[in-house]
């Protein structure tokens, strides 16, 4: 009976809280990262600030259309992004 129990609070826990990561979708994830590794990054060209920069403002339109495949486009750009910057961390571009 206590296992029953503790099972069933365990996936009512789950059901819970599973909403809340629902909501970050992989766009806004892929933002923050972008975000984070810009303020690291020590060396950066104006060339590719400029090209992250247009990347993240293509994405954020996309997102603002608030539809599945706005937010497929924002993801397809920010990985670009995110690769961008992941190529230039590495020595090239």
């Amino acid at each position: 009976m206590k296992r029953t129990a503790l099972a069933g609070l365990l996936i009512a826990a789950a059901m819970l809280t599973s909403p809340v990561f629902a909501s970050e979708s992989l766009c806004d994830i892929n933002l923050q990262k972008i975000k984070d590794t810009e303020v690291s990054t020590e060396v950066m060209s104006e060339d590719l600030k400029s090209d992250i920069n247009k990347l993240i403002a293509e994405a954020q339109t996309e997102k603002a259309k608030g539809t599945e495949e706005g937010e497929k486009n924002c993801t397809s750009l920010t990985s670009q992004a995110l690769q961008k910057l992941q190529n230039n961390t590495k020595g090239g571009q």
